[in-house]
């Protein structure tokens, strides 16, 4: 970043901006109508989420060139109709979701030691004295600090190689060769062992593998010892004569059912979600009552927009595809609509995806109060203005602000007052908070104000509108459990995990942007010794908590040298394992999270089961694939509002005045980036 250039700061009340590019900038206004503002989920497959291709079976099908041609190790996946329905190869989805979870120069390299361990493997078969055996190598997958990503690669693993086994160390994989592959690969078929591993792993209670017939009683007498040994607590065996001779029966025991046992698989359904004008959590809302779910059920990447068009994966547990399927005609009349609908093997986790597609008009662009020009100048001017906008953009990016929709931008408390009180485990403060109600008599309001006013939670929750979610779980629990701090720690239960943890990374999202505010005002635009860098090879990548950054701490030498740019500096997300600045912003951070009764630096809430491990987050982002038109658009011409009016009116009204200039704009953005920011940065004024 150029050194010299100037920086304008203007703070406001949520997101203090600190623009880094020098242009005029312009005015207009965003969100006049609801499809003004469209936002595209990115999955992890870098597909926009809406254009997925669906194939017959309900699979997501990969472009021809989206992976390498498959090896012959990739060819010995078989289809387990116990892992997934019988017309689907689950291939398509293991493969797929292995290479994205190991990155493909991991997944070649795997596919290398595998037939390592398979020639050595062969070796040993032949050596006479198994003691001068030397032991099996291992090879590491990398780091996986997310627990989810963890139980994602053990699962795929198991699923896609069955002769190798992964070992975990604090966060670090090892796969290495499965002894218990081998020994039973010793007595049976390399086919029969990784088809008998992958109906172990699937648990299917009840079910039953039978092993080819085998004629040699001592061979099957060692493979009846061999699955006592290793598997007799899951498993019971049989042989019994087949037409083609004899063979072993493998039967899963059932499984024994608890109280909470009620359903014994877990089934997902996948699907592309169409809202308008809706959160995220109130569509959920509607879909759990209509599909006879719960709001837990549902799993997402990210929450987009309120007042948008957005297009998001989803995915629903214990929801079949032909029940989602039926019931798409009744959403459809609540406003939302569901594509794409397939199986799925798992949920999603938040943070899954590449980032967001934006779709963006912003309508009645003026220079801003005493720049120059006026009527057609004026126009010419704005035009100019946009350009130069745009192209800064474009060189330099935006500082890269959490947006004031993560704080609730209309709320009288904000989320952030309501994370700070959950991490000083205050849970009644918190809930006070939390129903703490805006000045107007909708009725969700008024049921804030009665719970409020009178602690009746029985009363509160027949005013509160059902759409509100999360308000009337939190509402049943406080009049099951009391208004008292069990009672209130029972209602932040209440909340799936997705919603509970919003509000401590939304105060840990509140001290972010005061701390990008306070680097840039009083370090400058320059990477100095002490600050944090990102070492990664694929900087466009997504950098949040499920994809941590290789972290460097600024030298003296490398200050002065400009090794690093500014896109590269990262700053802290408070948490319990992040490293923050080794010069003053270091100070910064630890007196800023003092003041608020943090300066033990307390980010686990024990009693809600959270804990923030934090993340780190460059201090700018520079859109990617930005388009940019200006056109001449009448609102009442394009809304329809032509209807009533005379021809000859329209044609007078053309002639005496022109058109504002409408902004039409086409961007990409990483993850937790948002675009209200960027516009702001355009602009240079708060949108």
């Amino acid at each position: 970043m150029d050194s010299g250039n100037r920086m304008k700061q203007v703070c406001v009340t949520d997101v203090p901006n600190c623009f880094i590019s020098d242009h005029e900038g312009f005015t207009g206004t965003i969100k006049n109508y609801t499809k003004d503002f469209v936002v595209t989920e990115i999955d992890i497959h870098q597909q926009l989420v809406n254009t997925l291709v669906v194939g017959p079976q309900g699979i997501d099908q990969p472009s021809a060139d989206a992976f390498p041609a498959k090896s012959k190790i990739n060819k010995k996946c078989k289809q387990d109709s116990t892992i997934f329905p019988p017309d689907i190869d689950p291939s398509i989805l293991v493969d797929r979701d292995l290479r994205t979870l190991l990155g493909l120069s991991v997944y070649e390299e795997l596919e290398r030691f595998l037939i390592t361990t398979q020639n050595d493997s062969d070796t040993k078969k032949d050596e006479l004295n198994p003691q001068t055996q030397s032991p099996s190598p291992d090879m590491s997958l990398g780091s996986f600090p997310e627990k989810h990503q963890r139980m994602a690669v053990h699962r795929a693993l198991r699923h896609h190689f069955p002769s190798l086994m992964t070992v975990t160390h604090q966060f670090e994989i090892k796969v290495r060769e499965n002894p218990d592959y081998q020994e039973l690969s010793g007595l049976v078929t390399e086919e029969e062992s990784e088809e008998f591993f992958r109906f172990i792993d699937a648990k299917v209670s009840g079910s039953t593998y039978t092993f080819r017939p085998d004629g040699v009683k001592d061979r099957r007498t060692a493979v009846h010892h061999f699955l006592s040994r290793r598997f007799g607590k899951l498993v019971e065996t049989k042989s019994f004569n087949d037409p083609g001779g004899t063979v072993i029966s493998v039967r899963l025991r059932p499984r024994k059912r608890t109280n909470d046992d009620s359903v014994e698989e877990e089934v997902y359904t996948a699907f592309t979600l169409r809202k308008e004008n809706l959160e995220t959590l109130e569509a959920i809302s509607y879909m759990a009552a209509t599909l006879g779910a719960v709001a837990s059920d549902f799993s997402y990447a990210g929450i987009k927009d309120k007042r948008a068009v957005t297009y998001q994966a989803m995915v629903v547990k214990n929801v079949p595809v032909r029940r989602l399927t039926e019931k798409a005609a009744a959403l459809e009349r609540r406003g939302l609509r569901v594509t794409q609908v397939r199986p799925a093997s798992a949920p999603l986790h938040l943070g899954r995806l590449a980032g967001n597609h934006f779709d963006l008009v912003v309508r009645h662009l003026r220079l801003h109060a005493g720049d120059r020009g006026q009527g057609a100048g004026q126009r010419g001017g704005v035009a100019g203005a946009v350009e130069r906008a745009v192209e800064n953009i474009k060189a330099r990016g935006f500082v890269n602000y959490y947006g004031p929709q993560r704080f609730g931008v209309s709320q009288s408390v904000q989320s952030d007052r309501v994370g700070l009180a959950l991490l000083k485990e205050d849970m009644v403060g918190a809930v006070r908070l939390f129903f703490t109600p805006e000045s107007g008599d909708e009725p969700h309001n008024q049921a804030k104000r009665h719970f409020i006013q009178t602690e009746n939670a029985k009363e509160s929750l027949v005013l509160m509108p059902a759409s509100k979610a999360r308000e009337r779980l939190m509402l049943r629990a406080l009049h099951r459990y009391g208004p008292g701090a069990d009672g209130c720690t029972r209602a932040w239960l209440s909340l799936p995990h997705g919603m509970r943890v919003f509000y401590p990374h939304a105060y840990c999202s509140r001290v972010w942007n005061e701390a990008v505010a306070h680097r840039l005002a009083t370090l400058g635009h320059a990477p100095i010794q002490g600050d944090l860098v990102w070492q990664q090879q694929d900087p466009k990548g997504d950098m949040g908590e499920s994809n941590p950054p290789q972290i460097h701490v600024v030298s003296s030498e490398e200050e002065r040298d400009g090794v690093y740019t500014l896109a590269q500096v990262v700053l802290p997300m408070p948490g319990n394992t992040v490293t923050y600045p080794q010069n003053a912003m270091g100070a910064w951070y630890r007196e800023r999270l003092a003041s608020d009764g943090l300066g033990d630096g307390r980010f686990r809430i024990t009693g809600l089961k959270l804990n923030l491990p934090g993340c780190y987050r460059p201090l700018v982002v520079t859109p990617r694939n930005i388009t940019h038109r200006l056109q001449e658009r009448r609102e009442e011409e394009e809304e329809g509002g032509c209807e009533g009016r005379g021809v000859e009116e329209m044609a007078r009204r053309r002639e005496s005045e022109k058109a504002p200039l409408t902004l039409v704009l086409n961007f990409d953005l990483v993850s937790s980036s948002y675009a209200t920011v960027c516009l702001r940065e355009m602009m240079k004024c708060d949108v």
